[in-house]
Formats: structure tokens, C-alpha cells, sequence
């Protein structure tokens, strides 16, 4: 969690991702754009230019590119990134993941700590930012919410790409938040559980051997076919680009996958301690 980023990858919302995102929406409105015609041009989502206009997701280099010469190509849109990207929390590291991420063909994440920012349920993820510390306003758990249900969107909105997740079983019997959360969890899971391009899989407390002992881990593959992995710690965050490191380390997460419950016992397993809850 480096420097404004939670657990799961989410930058906290900000005066200044606030400012740029309406800075965005003036200029869109200036040059008589809707939101969908101006992501027609930079090839996103009417909803992913309502969440950066909003301040609830962080654009990045590529936006500012493809968005410059569609809104005047004065250089404003240019300046004004630079102002946010040097805020605290907005690691160029961070970026470029978040960007990758976007694109990627596939992905993988395995977690020892909390139930990865993908699958979580807003009751959830609002249990986990309350949790913080040092504590987080109202307005800031809110936002924080609103920008992991957003990024989830991916799992359904890109049935092309492949999700893969990895958790230890204490995970999904920890009643963070209370059992009424652990249900709507348990739920939500089950519920992607079902999607074709995504894989749930939980290392079980019986197994007696653990290729993740250094901690969480995220992967993807790029559309070129290379590998690269993501490891984030307390206020620290590593974007691995060194094709050895990476690697040893997608070879690390298919052994972790070998060594945990198939997807359907553990869609079984997640069944069992719903039913217990």
C-alpha cells in the first residue's frame, strides 16, 4: 500500500483527481462532446470518462495522449496531469500497472491477507476502508468504494480476458465486518464464481505445503505475451518488470494454483461456509 494506495490497488480519491476530472469535463463540454463521443477518440467507456470527470479513477498517460488533441491540443490537458501525477500516491509505478492492467490478457492475483479488491462486495470493501488506519472520513470510505466497484467492472465488461484468483481459506471464514457481510461476500464471490473467464481457487487449511510464504502477489500477460507481477506490502508497492523476476514468479502462482483446491471443490468449500454462516 504505497503512499495512497489501499489494499487492492484503488488510489484514495483526491482534491486533485477532483480538480483534473472536472478540469476534463470543461474542456469535454467546451469542445461540444458528449461523454461517449469523447471516448469514442481515446477508446474508453462513457462510464470510464464519468469516473475520471467524478474523481473516482486516475487516468493516466495514455488518456492525456489520446484526449489532448481532441480537446483543443492547447497542452492544459498535459499540465494539469502533471499536477496530479506528482501527488503523493499517484507512483509512476502505480500507474503503469494500472494501465497494463486495462489491457492485459489475462490476470492473476493471490492473497493471504483480505479477499482480493476484485471480488469484493461494497459492504466489503466499505469494512476493509473502515478499518484503516489512520481512520478514514465518511467521504473517503465512500469514494474509496465507489472507485473498487467501479474497477470491477473489468470482470464482466471484458469476457475476453482471463481472471484467475488464489486466497487462503482463512480468508473466507474471517467475518470481517460481521456475518451479514461475510454472506453478501460469500455471495458475490459465488456469483463471479460462475462467470467463464473467471477462476476462484482457495488454498485450503489443510494443505501441508505453500508456494506463497513471501505474500500477496499480482500477475498478468501482456497482449504481446509478456509476463510481468505487481507485489504490494505495507506503504510499499513494486512494479516488477525484469522478465526473470517475473518469471519465477508466474511459475510461483501456477504452483500455488497446483497445490490449491480445484475451482469447483473450492466453489463447493465457499458453498459449505455460506451455509454454516
Amino acid at each position: 500500500m504505497s503512499g495512497g494506495i489501499e489494499v487492492g490497488g484503488e488510489p484514495e480519491a483526491s482534491d486533485s483527481m477532483r480538480t483534473f476530472g472536472a478540469f476534463v469535463q470543461g474542456l469535454r463540454e467546451h469542445a461540444g462532446m458528449s461523454r461517449e463521443e469523447l471516448g469514442e477518440r481515446v477508446h474508453l467507456s462513457k462510464h470510464s470518462i464519468a469516473s475520471i470527470e467524478l474523481g473516482r479513477r486516475l487516468a493516466d498517460e495514455q488518456f492525456v495522449e489520446m484526449a489532448e488533441p481532441a480537446l483543443g491540443n492547447t497542452g492544459a490537458l498535459r499540465k494539469a496531469f502533471g499536477r496530479v501525477g506528482r501527488q503523493p500516491g499517484f507512483a509512476a509505478w502505480f500507474r503503469r500497472w494500472a494501465q497494463l492492467e486495462r489491457e492485459a490478457v489475462s490476470l492473476a492475483t493471490y492473497e493471504c491477507r483480505l479477499v482480493p479488491g476484485l471480488l469484493q462486495s461494497e459492504p466489503y470493501a466499505r469494512a476493509v476502508f473502515g478499518n484503516s488506519i489512520p481512520p478514514l472520513s465518511d467521504e473517503q470510505v465512500d469514494a474509496q468504494a465507489v472507485a473498487r466497484m467501479e474497477r470491477q467492472r473489468m470482470l464482466t465488461e471484458r469476457p475476453n480476458t482471463s481472471f484467475s484468483f488464489v486466497m487462503d481459506e482463512h480468508i473466507v471464514r474471517r467475518q470481517l465486518g460481521g456475518a451479514e457481510v461475510a454472506r453478501v461476500q460469500l455471495d458475490h464471490m459465488l456469483g463471479y464464481a460462475q462467470l467463464r473467464n473467471v477462476e476462484i481457487q482457495v488454498m485450503s487449511l489443510d494443505c501441508q505445503v505453500h508456494a506463497g510464504l513471501d505474500g500477496p502477489l499480482a500477475l498478468l500477460e501482456t497482449q504481446e505475451g509478456g509476463h510481468l507481477a505487481y507485489s504490494e506490502g505495507q506503504k510499499t508497492g513494486q512494479l516488477i518488470t525484469d522478465p526473470k523476476v517475473a518469471a519465477v514468479l508466474h511459475r510461483r502462482y501456477a504452483t500455488l494454483r497446483s497445490q490449491a483446491l480445484s475451482p469447483l471443490d473450492s466453489v463447493s468449500l465457499l458453498e459449505r461456509i455460506r451455509g454454516e454462516l
